[in-house]
């Protein structure tokens, strides 16, 4: 655990809304991707645009009956799509990522990575029968971590593609750079859904000492001894986080790219939870 981490400040509550050091962050972002126009009508407040899809995203409500607080529903939807299109809320988590990485605190040496159905209410793209749910519509989230559980990449597919044929993809959507393979040993911790010849052959060509439980090794080792420390809960704590959010936990969002793009924004929030513990930084 990084030195700075030690001296953390009380922490910090759920995020309903960007905190000022949150957006000392965002702000720049957002400026770079709509610089401001010399004319026309003045352009909504983009900090009020961000506050809405965050409460959005945690409450799982209709668009349409977002707190009048937020402005017009249809501009904070339609800020959203831009967001979305134009990468930013990926931009955001891929930024306060790269700033907790400069401080330290993010350790790529162990990293776990997993997927998890859920419910999928409307029609739209990558959506699939779920085998655990009578064959109903539903999403899988596949997601990647590193040592402490910090998101590093996720991708959404439909429920019934196996967690195996996502990883390459999952490995992929990490949103900074990692480091070479060659210079810093990184490890992959994996479930038994892993174990197959589709599952090692993602992690080879990756660069990642595979760990991945395999079929049948309780029956192979009853006395239950480790060959090597348990890392895969730290992803499946980050998905428990993840799914707390309603709109996540259930799929409201018709277009893909949009459900995603709340993937990464809560992402970004849990990034922004290390980085105040962090005492951002300072």
């Amino acid at each position: 655990m990084p030195a700075a981490e030690a001296t953390a400040a009380k922490p910090l509550p759920t995020i309903w809304e960007l905190p000022d050091e949150l957006w000392e962050r965002v702000e720049p972002i957002l400026a770079r991707t709509y610089p401001p126009a010399r004319t026309g009508r003045p352009r909504a407040d983009l900090r009020l645009v961000l506050d809405g899809i965050v409460f959005r995203m945690r409450s799982g409500c209709q668009w349409n009956q977002l707190p009048e607080r937020f402005g017009p529903d249809s501009t904070v939807h339609g800020w959203f799509q831009c967001f979305v299109e134009d990468g930013v809320l990926e931009e955001i988590w891929a930024e306060l990522v790269r700033e907790c990485e400069a401080l330290g605190a993010v350790q790529w040496e162990w990293q776990a990575a997993d997927g998890v159905m859920g419910k999928s209410r409307f029609s739209g793209d990558k959506r699939g029968p779920n085998p655990t749910d009578r064959a109903k519509s539903g999403t899988k989230k596949s997601v990647i971590v590193e040592q402490q559980g910090g998101p590093l990449g996720v991708t959404i597919e439909g429920a019934n593609v196996h967690d195996t044929k996502l990883l390459e993809q999952t490995i992929e959507a990490i949103v900074v750079e990692r480091p070479d393979a060659e210079q810093l040993v990184q490890h992959l911790c994996l479930d038994k859904a892993y174990d197959n010849p589709t599952g090692e052959a993602a992690c080879e060509q990756a660069g990642y000492v595979p760990h991945i439980r395999r079929i049948g090794e309780e029956k192979l080792n009853p006395a239950g001894n480790k060959t090597h420390p348990a890392r895969r809960w730290v992803v499946e704590r980050t998905i428990a986080w993840l799914q707390k959010c309603r709109a996540l936990l259930i799929r409201y969002d018709k277009k893909a790219e949009n459900y995603l793009g709340l993937i990464q924004l809560a992402c970004a929030l849990l990034w922004t939870r290390r980085l105040h513990r962090l005492g951002w930084g300072a």
